[in-house]
């Protein structure tokens, strides 16, 4: 089976960048797929992308080394399946609250008698090869995202959950969690001290970390600060980003200042 070269370099506590794709198109999925990114992240959470949208971006993904991930829209067993099954080789599980919440989510990615998973990896099995059926409980990324007030309570437990792979913060709603205004990049040092916290839990217990980021200011800051993995901002926001820096200087204007979205 197709090694999970992302999962590999976690497990040896070494560091790898991504990017997030929320825009439901396979021409951009493959693009920055392309650049050198280890892994990308289809978001079927807040992205404007369903299932339909999945089921060309994964392809044009697997044109590429890096990782397909996928965020699914809740911890749905179903929905981690599906995903699966059409060549995601890992998930990433928001709103995890409990380490009960948590055990689904690996459960859902694992087949017997690891898990519950169904077997029927109709692209599954084709991106990851010869093998899949009795490798893919070992090569599948089970990643939980604590970002809610129960979550980062019951952290420890979440985080030392049976065959859980890595922990993904997300910086806003773990903003909100704690009474903070949601910002994307968060700068309050209450943030930064409980992002501290929840990573030295991770490394207490040799569980990758990983973290949501807007650009490469706190992309840089996060793998200082030892994380494993982070985002480097989204297809949308880097879209975003160079198309209102290069207007401004060709209309000789101040760049406007956008509502920051986290992405």
């Amino acid at each position: 089976m197709r090694e999970n070269t992302s999962l590999k370099a976690w497990k040896e506590d070494k560091q790898t960048v991504g990017c997030w794709l929320s825009m439901a198109n396979a021409y951009s999925a493959e693009a920055l797929a392309s650049i050198g990114f280890d892994w990308v992240c289809v978001d079927m959470q807040h992205g404007i992308i369903d299932y339909t949208d999945l089921a060309y971006m994964l392809p044009a993904i697997s044109t590429s080394a890096a990782t397909p991930l996928v965020r699914v829209p809740w911890n749905e067993p179903y929905e981690i399946m599906k995903v699966l099954d059409a060549g995601a080789y890992g998930v990433i599980v928001p709103m995890i609250n409990n380490r009960e919440e948590a055990e689904q989510a690996v459960m859902a990615c694992r087949y017997p008698p690891d898990g519950f998973r169904s077997f029927g990896p109709i692209r599954g099995a084709l991106y990851g090869g010869k093998g899949y059926s009795v490798e893919a409980n070992d090569q599948i990324a089970c990643i939980a995202m604590i970002e809610t007030a129960e979550g980062r309570e019951k952290a420890e437990e979440i985080i030392t959950t049976p065959g859980l792979d890595a922990v993904y913060i997300g910086p806003a709603d773990l903003a909100l969690s704690m009474g903070l205004p949601a910002m994307g990049d968060q700068p309050q040092e209450e943030h930064l001290e409980e992002v501290k916290r929840l990573l030295a839990l991770c490394k207490k217990h040799k569980v990758a970390a990983g973290i949501h980021t807007g650009g490469i200011e706190y992309t840089q800051k996060y793998l200082e600060l030892g994380f494993n993995f982070a985002a480097l901002g989204s297809d949308s926001g880097h879209m975003m980003k160079n198309a209102v820096k290069e207007l401004s200087v060709a209309k000789g204007i101040t760049q406007a200042k956008r509502e920051s979205t986290g992405y």
